[in-house]
């Protein structure tokens, strides 16, 4: 290894690694100015520079000189914070100088979806490269048969789901025991999908001295569980509150007539800039997507009864402006990361307070505005306002009807074409609607 960085005075005395049920200590949080300052080596540095990235966001410069140093770090961050870049370029500079034996890689990070797996490697692999090492991802829906290639060949950083991993594991494809540091992203939407139970599977085979990073917006319940049975003596850092009221979102409920709920949701998907339409089964889903493209607005859906292959152009479309409307369930959605998403629509309510939030965590992102907009019958009046109250949001509440003005000015509805569009293909290259979705994602930066 190149890192010559050594712990801080903070960090513990050489001894042998334990499990313990230690309590993380909250660490004052100081933002760097530029990535120079941090430890990282030269090939990352120039790497970072030639993809426009220069300043860290608070998250990367609070955690990066604990991640480098050696300690378990517990991360409290919201998506959209720039976490993958907080874990990835610590993994990336601890393993900077190492090679992977066949069958055995040296990291593993763990996420809760093959759409998330997918942009963190988009994210990683570049970096990766630039010093010389392999990133591969290992997720569901995939050639099997082309993961175990790639995992003969040797992978030194593996981006993975935690039923895939299990499977290759199962299978002999992959063995743990090299794994030396592991990042878990998003760890409370693992629990929430029920995966802690093949995580801490994953995690017991790898060496109880390797270094742990969690990275998540809640720690309540399981996470906390998980934080105490697998993490020593974490530092931790949070630099986001845990609900939706941030300074660059705003919280809007609609109180819509049964009879215009349609028609208002048709006026807001056909704003200009890219929306995510949140609905409860994926019927909904195509039926409103189909609906949406008869009148003129290129609509998308997304839900788990897609193939793999499909998800991946729907999201490609969505990201790349073919598509500016995205209609979406809960499941589905937890893979979306995608940046200049201005307005988050519930459709059909969420479920609870904690579905909100997931929601709600689309729009505004790394620092950039973003609205969330509330569609309910009266009757749902107090339903709405209770879960608000839950999700710490407090939203201004409107009644509106088609064509209202206060519907336009708050959301830019407006009256679609009328004139149908065909469903996106593989490999269309139909022009990109005007306005901000046909921008590349965050200005044309690259993605953290």
């Amino acid at each position: 290894m190149t890192i010559t960085q050594q712990p801080r005075s903070c960090a513990p005395k050489k001894k042998p690694r334990h499990r313990t049920a230690s309590k993380p200590r909250p660490t004052p949080t100081h933002h760097a100015e530029s990535f120079d300052g941090l430890g990282l080596p030269p090939e990352l540095l120039r790497e970072l520079r030639r993809a426009g990235i220069t300043t860290p966001f608070p998250i990367q410069s609070a955690t990066l000189p604990d991640a480098l140093a050696g300690r378990d770090v517990l991360g409290r961050a919201q998506t959209g914070s720039g976490k993958t870049l907080a874990f990835g370029l610590a993994l990336i500079a601890r393993l900077h100088g190492g090679k992977a034996r066949p069958n055995r890689p040296r990291a593993l990070v763990l996420v809760p979806t093959r759409e998330l797996a997918m942009q963190v490697a988009d994210v990683l692999m570049p970096l990766a490269k630039a010093t010389g090492l392999w990133c591969r991802t290992v997720v569901g829906g995939m050639s099997f048969g082309r993961q175990e290639e790639a995992l003969r060949r040797g992978v030194d950083l593996l981006i993975a789901t935690p039923g895939r991993l299990s499977d290759h594991v199962r299978q002999g494809t992959c063995t743990l025991s090299d794994v030396g540091f592991v990042a878990l992203d998003e760890a409370d939407q693992m629990a929430d999908m029920g995966f802690l139970p093949q995580v801490r599977e994953i995690l017991d085979l790898t060496p109880k001295t390797g270094q742990r990073l969690l990275f998540s917006a809640t720690l309540d319940g399981a996470v906390g569980q998980l934080v105490r049975q697998y993490l020593i003596d974490p530092v931790e850092h949070s630099v986001a509150p845990v609900t939706a009221s941030i300074d660059t979102m705003d919280h809007h409920v609609f109180s819509v007539a049964r009879a215009d709920k349609h028609t208002v949701t048709t006026e807001i998907a056909a704003r200009t800039g890219r929306t995510i339409l949140f609905v409860r089964t994926k019927h909904h889903a195509d039926r409103v997507a189909k609906q949406l493209r008869q009148v003129g607005v290129p609509a998308v859906s997304l839900h788990g009864g897609k193939t793999q292959g499909q998800r991946n152009r729907v999201l490609a479309d969505f990201k790349d402006g073919r598509s500016n409307a995205l209609v979406a369930t809960d499941v589905a959605a937890r893979g979306i990361h995608v940046d200049d998403v201005s307005l988050v629509l519930h459709v059909d309510p969420p479920n609870d307070a904690k579905d909100y939030l997931h929601r709600a965590g689309r729009t505004a992102r790394a620092g950039a505005e973003g609205t969330v907009v509330s569609l309910i019958t009266p009757d749902e009046r107090r339903t709405m306002r209770r879960l608000t109250d839950r999700a710490g949001v407090t939203p201004t509440t409107t009644t509106v009807r088609p064509g209202d003005a206060d519907l336009a000015r708050i959301t830019g509805a407006r009256l679609p074409s009328g004139e149908p569009v065909a469903e996106p293909q593989p490999g269309s290259r139909r022009p990109a609607p005007r306005g901000r979705a046909g921008r590349k994602p965050n200005g044309g930066r690259a993605r953290r």
